[in-house]
Order: structure tokens, then C-alpha cells, then sequence
């Protein structure tokens, strides 16, 4: 008899029960599992393998199969922590029809801008939740947050379309409680209205509309930017630009000749450099990496340093651990679709690829690491770990191509019989080259790396919407999705023993 086989440490890898969008085995998700997993890297637009509509349908069926509480749990993550817009707001408008007192309790936690807003009513009017207009329950919900907002901010959140906000508006019938509200909500509806009655910061707007100079009103630079202006007034806006309007408007600043002064140079740095801004504004990561690349070959250098000094700010979170670290950052072909998927007229030029280069820098950065880029095998790149998190990111992201085998990385870590405490996947989880029958090849390859190393721990970090995954959750596997900088407070947490949550067990924690 083999006594090993009967031992205490001995365990059969599980089989896989599913197979992937790219047509290789994987492990299924639990429902609830594969619905936080759609919710915080979701955007509802087509990916690589998977339309935007096929998207839609697993989510529907996915809410059918999972308690509604858990439902409204996972939207209010995705929105707080995951920095998420089309998802949380689709879950919002299906509680409306399915469980309507749980969508009242987290309603204004989910909803909490005039964006949201939008996409909610724009779910609810598509029909997908089984009804096309509004209804009491969803016409009571807007108007309390119209009414909840005063005149002046619901005008500067009144920057948008399909539908704008004087459509939700209209839809919504709210009884407006004074003169100037019912101004304004004509005014924002495109209706007749009492010009003298309209809110100041309205009547600020329309005159320096009709006569532009370098002090504009206090307003979203979206409503001035659309306008033929010269450079004096872009330079007032650049002054009076939020930090997140900042960072969008780079190039336009440049283009426009803002940066030809020396004093608008500072002022914008400056604005770049404010901590507490960077913190409110709750910027992605892989947003400034965008802001960056965009605005490099255009902006002086104190502007792109100073991007860099946000980076630093906006990567806070990436945990300092022990041991070593190997992150396996995925190269392939598919993660070069856009991370929040291909959207017409509006898709994002930051790749999947872009933010595992980014995730992978800032890991090197902070930690005893070594990143391991990889295709259908390990590819050879000169990292530098003293180099800036964005400069490292950029030369992850410079390759490209070829399928995906997402256990190349742990191969070649087991034929280097390598020691460590961790290993972080980075990727869109769609391996297909080393499919064999039984166990995925990355749960063969880690239960080999494990037996080497008794209590390292295993972190997929899938960027893109699924409902499968490579290794199976466990207690030394840890399954999360999404790109906003909460994925380092969990990796931090589970790697470090901090907590014996998994991800689905903090969703479920949420008090609503």
C-alpha cells in the first residue's frame, strides 16, 4: 500500500466542471461568486470573447439564482469599492421589480451621482428588468434624489445624454418646491422658463456664454469646453477645473495654449499633486496611466510629474509583504481588448494588458518581487524595480500577442523548483493552450508549487466579466475581479493571514 496516498497532506486536485469563453477547462463559480465577478469589471460593452449581450443575459440569469440581499450587497461593493457605473446600477433597477424595500435601503448608497442616475433610468426604460417606464417605486426613488440635491448642483450634474438629466426630469414628475426650481427644471428640460427665476450660478453661466473671458463661472468644464473660446478663458477654466476635470482635459489644455504659461504650468502641477483631491476624486489607477500616456507627448514635464506624484497617491493601498512574490502578468491576445470593453463611440484606449502591466509595477514596486509576463510561455522582460510604476507598466504592456496559458508562469516556477509566499495571476483568465482532461493545468502546476511551499497562497485577479476561473477557490486560493485599487486591500489581507474572508464572505459582511 502507498501509505502518501493516505496521508493527512495528500489531496486529489479537482477536476474541472466547466469550460471557458475561449473553449479551455475551468472551474465554475458559484452564482453569487460569478454575479460579484460580472459587477466589479462589467461595463455591459463587448469584450474579447464575449458581446455585450451575452454579458447582459448571464447577469439576468445569474440574479435569478441568488438572494436578493446578496444582490443589493454586491451592487453597493461594486459602487463603493469597485468604482463601478453599469453594473450596480442594472442590480439596482432589477431590485425595483423583484424586492423594491431593498432597493429604497441602498438606493442613495448605489446612486450617488447624476451619472448613476442616468444609467439606472436608462436600464429601467430599456426593458430589461421587466418594465419600460419608470413605475411608483423607480419615480419615487429619482425624485427623492432630485430633491435631495440643491438647484446649483443639480445643474452642475446636468452634463450628459441618453437620456440627460431634463429627460429623467420629465420622466419623473417631481413638484418642484420653489420658483427657482421650476425654473431650472424647465430650463434643463429644454422648455420655456422664468429667466430671472433660474438659479444664480445659471444666470452666471448664460452671460458668460454670451460674452467668454478668463474668469468663468464656477461650473463643470464640460459645459464651457464645447464653446469657441479663446486661450485667456481656457486658462480660467484650467483654474477652475475640478481634479478629476483636470486630469480628462489635459491635451485639451495643451492644444489650447494653457501650458505656454509658466504660472498656469504651476497651477495645474499643483492641482495634480493634492493629495486629498486624489483621494475624493476615487481615481482608477489605470485612469491615470491613461491621463499619462495621452497627455505625454503634449504637456510639460512638471505636468507629467506630477501625474507620476498622483500615481503614487492613487496606489496607496498595494500591500508590503513578506516572503517572495512572483506576479504573472498575462500578455496574450486577448488582453489587448479595452478593460472596460469595446463601446461605440466611446471605448477606452486602456487595455486589459495595460492595467496588468500596472497592477504588476506597483506589486514590484512595494514588495520582493520578480513579475513573470506571459503568453503561451514566460516572456523575457528587463524590469527595472527602481523605475517609476508607470515607466514599468509601459514596457509590461509593449508586448503583445499569441494565445494564453496561464500555467507558464507556475511551470516555469516549479522546473526552477523557485520559493515563495505568494503568486498573483494577472489576468483575463481565458487559458486554452495547456488544456488537458481532469484538473486545469494551473491547479496541477499549483498544488506542485505548494507541496514546495506549505503555506504560500495563490491570487487569480481576473480583469475581465466571467463566471469561470483556472484554480478553484480554496483556502490557499483566493478568486477576485475588478481594477480599482481595492483589489490590494484584499491581496494585503489574504496573503498576510489578516482575515480568513475570502471575497464573496466581504460582500456578504456589508451592512445595508
Amino acid at each position: 500500500m502507498d501509505r502518501e496516498l493516505f496521508s493527512s497532506n495528500h489531496y486529489r486536485t479537482p477536476n474541472a466542471d466547466a469550460v471557458n469563453e475561449a473553449g479551455g477547462p475551468a472551474y465554475a463559480f458559484t452564482p453569487a461568486h460569478a454575479l460579484a465577478q460580472y459587477a466589479s469589471t462589467g461595463c455591459l460593452s463587448s469584450t474579447y470573447y464575449a458581446s455585450a449581450e451575452l454579458q447582459l443575459a448571464e447577469v439576468l440569469k445569474l440574479l435569478d439564482r441568488v438572494p436578493a440581499e446578496l444582490v443589493a450587497k454586491t451592487a453597493i461593493w461594486a459602487r463603493e469599492r469597485g468604482f463601478m457605473k453599469d453594473l450596480p446600477a442594472l442590480l439596482v433597477a432589477w431590485l425595483t421589480v423583484t424586492e423594491a424595500k431593498l432597493a429604497d435601503r441602498i438606493f442613495d448608497r448605489v446612486i450617488d451621482d447624476a451619472k448613476m442616475l442616468r444609467n439606472f433610468v436608462q436600464v429601467i426604460r430599456s426593458g430589461v428588468v421587466g418594465r419600460r417606464s419608470l413605475g411608483s417605486v423607480p419615480k419615487r426613488l429619482v425624485r427623492r434624489w432630485l430633491a435631495a440635491r440643491t438647484p446649483e448642483q443639480l445643474f452642475r450634474s446636468s452634463i450628459g445624454d441618453k437620456p440627460s438629466l431634463g429627460d429623467v426630469i420629465k420622466l419623473a414628475h417631481p413638484r418642484p418646491e420653489d420658483p427657482e426650481r421650476s425654473a431650472l427644471y424647465a430650463y434643463l428640460g429644454g422648455i420655456a422658463h422664468e429667466e430671472a427665476a433660474l438659479p444664480e450660478i445659471v444666470r452666471a453661466y448664460e452671460a458668460w456664454k454670451r460674452a467668454p473671458s478668463e474668469d468663468p463661472p464656477a461650473v463643470p468644464s464640460a459645459l464651457l469646453t464645447s464653446l469657441t473660446l479663446d486661450r485667456s478663458a481656457w486658462v480660467g477654466i484650467a483654474r477652475r477645473a475640478s481634479w478629476q476635470e483636470t486630469r480628462m482635459n489635459l491635451a485639451s489644455f495643451a492644444r489650447h495654449g494653457v501650458f505656454s504659461s509658466k504660472r498656469a504650468v504651476e497651477m495645474v502641477a499643483a492641482k495634480l499633486r493634492d493629495k486629498e483631491a486624489i483621494r475624493r476624486a476615487r481615481v482608477m489607477p489605470y485612469q491615470l496611466l491613461m491621463a499619462y500616456n495621452a497627455a505625454k507627448a503634449q504637456v510639460p514635464g512638471p505636468v507629467l510629474a506630477a501625474l507620476e506624484a498622483a500615481m503614487e497617491v492613487a496606489l496607496e493601498n498595494v500591500p508590503e509583504l513578506r516572503g517572495k512574490i512572483y506576479v504573472c502578468a498575462d500578455v496574450s491576445g486577448s488582453m489587448q481588448a479595452p478593460v472596460t470593453g469595446f463601446r461605440k463611440g466611446a471605448t477606452t484606449a486602456v487595455r486589459c494588458i495595460d492595467v496588468a502591466g500596472l497592477m504588476s509595477a506597483a506589486m514590484l514596486r512595494a514588495n520582493d518581487a520578480e513579475v513573470l509576463a506571459f503568453d503561451t510561455k514566460v516572456v523575457r522582460l528587463p524590469i527595472n524595480k527602481g523605475g517609476s510604476v508607470l515607466a514599468n507598466a509601459n514596457k509590461l504592456a509593449s508586448v503583445g500577442g499569441g494565445g494564453t496559458s496561464c500555467s507558464a508562469p507556475l511551470v516555469e516556477l516549479n522546473a526552477r523548483r523557485a520559493k515563495g509566499s505568494l503568486v498573483l495571476l494577472v489576468s483575463d483568465n481565458e487559458s486554452w493552450v495547456d488544456a488537458r482532461r481532469g484538473a486545469t493545468e494551473v491547479m496541477t502546476q499549483w498544488d506542485a508549487f505548494r507541496a514546495r511551499n506549505p503555506g504560500a497562497k495563490l491570487v487569480c485577479l481576473d480583469l475581465a466579466p466571467n463566471a469561470t476561473t483556472q484554480a478553484i477557490e480554496r483556502r490557499d486560493v483566493l478568486n477576485i475581479g475588478g481594477f480599482s485599487d481595492a483589489v490590494f486591500e484584499l491581496i494585503g489581507d489574504f496573503a498576510g493571514n489578516k482575515t480568513s474572508q475570502h471575497w464573496l464572505e466581504r460582500i456578504e459582511a456589508i451592512v445595508i
